[in-house]
């Protein structure tokens, strides 16, 4: 946090960065850090801020990709969706994370705003054109897929080897360790998906989901209030209950 803030001080007195990009709650996490104040004026000339209310697509499956996004706050959810109409949620995305794949012409997911949210848009030629000419744009970008790479696996071994309630766990820990990246983690938080969703995202059923919940809630792993609102007295015993090193 004290890189961030120093970062966001010199901003302050860069008159040569936007705005709009100073105010910015993702851009020192995000892949707009890495570039330059001029890049960054390049990129705000054509940039956009939207809302998105909840169930909202921000794009389909299937769908020609013609921008990309960094999500400012709030998280999505993204899907895949099979001819027959079966879906499955197949990850989440959190603020400052980049939406979307250079270079891609079509979504191969579907990304639906899980609560309200903001994202700032750009125009894909212009995001493909900067990241040929900004070599930390391009590394950023690639981390960013890396890291999604290892979370993807480090899901399928709690799919596939996990309890549910380990499973339950782990799903808490990802929410409270990604919901507030201003401070890296969050012992209050609210579940940013209903039980429906949060089953599918782990391969249960709602009633399980249900019973697993109420279980870490009376071993005081958890309190919940009014079936979303989640604090966790101590981050370390959910991990541990989650089966995390």
């Amino acid at each position: 946090m004290q890189i961030v803030n120093e970062h966001r001080r010199k901003d302050i007195h860069n008159s040569d960065v936007p705005a709009v990009c100073s105010a910015c709650e993702a851009r020192h996490g995000g892949v707009c850090g890495t570039l330059s104040p001029d890049q960054l004026l390049d990129l705000s000339r054509h940039s956009t801020r939207r809302s998105i209310e909840p169930g909202r697509e921000v794009i389909g499956q299937g769908e020609t990709t013609d921008s990309y996004a960094n999500i400012i706050s709030g998280v999505v959810k993204l899907s895949k969706v099979l001819a027959d109409g079966r879906q499955q949620i197949v990850g989440l995305q959190f603020a400052p994370d980049f939406m979307g794949r250079p270079f891609t012409r079509e979504s191969a997911l579907t990304a639906e705003a899980a609560v309200d949210t903001d994202i700032c848009c750009f125009p894909r030629n212009v995001i493909e054109r900067l990241v040929s000419e900004a070599p930390g744009l391009e590394h950023r970008l690639h981390e960013q897929a890396l890291k999604e790479l290892d979370e993807a696996r480090d899901w399928m071994l709690t799919l596939g080897r996990k309890t549910a309630q380990e499973k339950v766990a782990s799903f808490l820990y990802i929410i409270a360790t990604h919901v507030d990246p201003e401070n890296g983690t969050s012992n209050v938080f609210d579940l940013p998906l209903s039980r429906a969703d949060i089953a599918d995202y782990l391969g249960l059923t709602i009633e399980t989901v249900s019973r697993q919940i109420t279980k870490l809630r009376k071993e005081n792993v958890i309190r919940i209030e009014n079936s979303r609102h989640v604090t966790v007295p101590s981050l370390d015993r959910l991990m541990h209950v989650a089966g995390i090193d």
